[in-house]
């Protein structure tokens, strides 16, 4: 112990401290000169002191995780792994802005919507812009449909906020890209020859391109899920993309996955 700590060390410590340092000392000298008389002499110790370790319990860890950590229910709804990780960036990220959203999966053909805490509303079967892609050509919305040539009918991927409204004929429709003419709305069938109702009624995706790039789905689906959803208050259209990925297009990534799934 150094001596001026000993100096100041009140006289009760100094006569333990006295007697503790001159054991270490005459310990470590007949170590080093190899005096077993001066080495079996019993050094004095302190008691061990007990280590406190701080573990977290499981009660206290899981709120912590279910704060940092948090999903889109899915309930017993089918969806590719594309859509469900989509969803849960949304919700953990708070990307949507506490609005409602819904994820339009473009290479499984479905739309999904939620609330903003992310419990699923519903989901149904879409039809899609004809062609592949995920770019709108530049100016499309301006052009008469009858202009527009198939491989330009995409349906644009991207984040779109989105809000009720009414089309030029007074039907009400959910405008994702105003500026790209694209909306969702319920399934238009006044051509039977495209057999759009026969199209979204079919177990595959590989039919539902049939669209100039607006999103059609079943109007019951509309007006139960996707109205009242959207009443009063704007939300989030993710289309995810179907030639590059939704972490370059987003900057999403990846949420553990809930437990137990």
């Amino acid at each position: 112990m150094p001596h001026d700590v000993l100096h100041q060390a009140p006289g009760g410590v100094r006569r333990i401290a006295t007697p503790l340092s001159r054991g270490i000392f005459l310990g470590l000298l007949a170590a080093s000169i190899g005096c077993p008389a001066l080495a079996a002499q019993p050094l004095l110790q302190a008691p061990p002191q007990p280590v406190r370790i701080a573990i977290a319990t499981a009660a206290e860890v899981e709120p912590v995780l279910a704060q940092r950590l948090k999903h889109a229910g899915f309930e017993q709804e089918s969806a590719s792994r594309e859509a469900r990780a989509m969803a849960h960036w949304v919700v953990d990220s708070g990307d949507s802005k506490g609005m409602p959203f819904a994820i339009v999966d473009k290479k499984d053909a479905k739309v999904f919507v939620f609330d903003a805490d992310g419990r699923l509303r519903g989901a149904a079967p879409a039809l899609l812009g004809q062609a592949v892609g995920d770019d709108a050509v530049p100016g499309i919305g301006d052009r008469a449909l009858s202009t527009i040539l198939p491989a330009e009918r995409t349906t644009p991927a991207g984040r779109f906020v989105a809000s009720l409204d009414r089309n030029l004929q007074g039907k009400e429709i959910l405008w994702v890209d105003y500026g790209g003419a694209v909306s969702m709305h319920p399934v238009v069938s006044a051509k039977p020859a495209e057999r759009r109702l026969q199209r979204l009624a079919t177990p595959t995706s590989l039919d539902n391109r049939i669209s100039y790039g607006c999103i059609n789905v079943p109007a019951q689906f509309f007006n139960m899920v996707v109205r009242p959803a959207f009443t009063g208050t704007s939300g989030i259209v993710y289309v995810l993309p179907e030639t590059r990925s939704a972490q370059l297009l987003f900057g999403s990534y990846e949420v553990a996955a809930p437990a137990g799934l």
